[in-house]
């Protein structure tokens, strides 16, 4: 699953405020708010649909504990 960093880094390199970001994932605003302050761990369901409209904005994710990649995003080629 995401992270809140990775909620906030993925949003600035595809300049999203959260409001975008809420209208995308047809998630409440205070939720994302929470969430990427750390106060709640939105449900899991929640944290795919987040994590699937920021994809869809154009990010990758990087979780897959990779020393050589580590924990992060990218922002996905948009030509092909």
């Amino acid at each position: 699953m995401i992270t809140p960093a990775q909620c906030r880094a993925a949003r600035a390199l595809i300049e999203w405020p959260r409001e975008q970001l809420a209208e995308v994932s047809r998630v409440a605003l205070r939720t994302i708010v929470d969430f990427e302050r750390g106060a709640r761990s939105p449900r899991e369901v929640t944290l795919i649909a987040i994590q699937a409209a920021l994809e869809s904005g154009g990010i990758a994710f990087l979780d897959n504990g990779d020393v050589s990649s580590g924990l992060g995003v990218a922002l996905r080629d948009r030509q092909g």
